[in-house]
């Protein structure tokens, strides 16, 4: 019997890598694939695979969002696609979770894809939930931002005070923080960001920008029931109409 199998990456030479990789072996049977968490969901919900090969760090919902959303469900084997430092992947580690560290070559995705298959083939997922519940509440803690972000940028780290950023914008993989005229580039989805940021500053007004509300100087009626976001700095963004609720947040009505 072959191993149904779903691959997710939001980045296409990704995702054609791992397809030609399982393509190669002869047990697997791809069913499914998807470049957005939303979307895995759906797929595996549907499929209900025997295996999926999951990218962590995705635009909207990540790959942890994803396992959030399927917990409860029958959980396939998986196998964790990312580009984190090693500090994170000790957790997969600690909770015997396989993972592939991008780059990757043939040879570790061999030993990866062997793994999951020695789990499928003793239908060992029954306890998937479990360690996937007990890795999200480890990483959870270490997640949550103080009173400033640490940037890596050409070698040294820059460190941002939170009440100093106002405005934060999505770039694919990485989010882009307005701090007055100058910005930095952070690798990490608006997703993951904005569940770290303290909720009582920042608030998401679009699928890609999220503001400091200290910062907002003025709101302005557009049509369809978007608004414009004035910043004091001069900057205007949209209100869209997916986050009407983020409305009664910044006027306080």
């Amino acid at each position: 019997m072959k191993i149904r199998t779903v691959i997710v990456d939001d980045e296409p030479l990704a995702r054609e890598r791992l397809r030609a990789l399982l393509e190669r072996d002869a047990e697997i049977d791809i069913v499914g694939e998807c470049a957005d968490g939303r979307t895995a969901v759906e797929i595996i919900s549907k499929e209900a695979p025997d295996l999926v090969f999951l990218d962590i760090q995705m635009p909207e919902l990540d790959g942890f969002g994803v396992l959030a959303e399927l917990q409860g469900k029958r959980m396939p084997a998986v196998v964790f696609v990312t580009a984190y430092d090693r500090f994170a992947l000790k957790a997969f580690e600690v909770h015997a979770l396989d993972y592939l560290l991008k780059p990757f070559d043939r040879e570790r995705f061999e030993k990866a894809l062997s793994r999951a298959k020695e789990q499928v083939g003793k239908q060992q997922t029954q306890d998937l939930g479990t360690k996937i519940s007990s890795l999200l509440a480890d990483l959870k803690p270490e997640a949550k931002v103080g009173d400033r972000l640490a940037v890596k940028t050409s070698g040294r780290v820059v460190f941002v005070k939170l009440e100093e950023i106002d405005w934060i914008e999505a770039a694919d993989n990485y989010v882009n923080i307005h701090v007055g005229q100058t910005s930095h580039l952070l690798r990490e989805t608006m997703a993951s960001l904005e569940q770290r940021l303290p909720s009582k500053n920042f608030i998401r007004i679009s699928r890609s920008a999220i503001v400091n509300m200290d910062r907002v100087k003025e709101l302005q009626p557009l049509f369809h029931g978007e608004y414009a976001v004035i910043l004091r700095t001069g900057a205007r963004l949209t209100l869209t109409r997916g986050y009407r609720e983020s409305l009664g947040r910044l006027t306080g009505l």
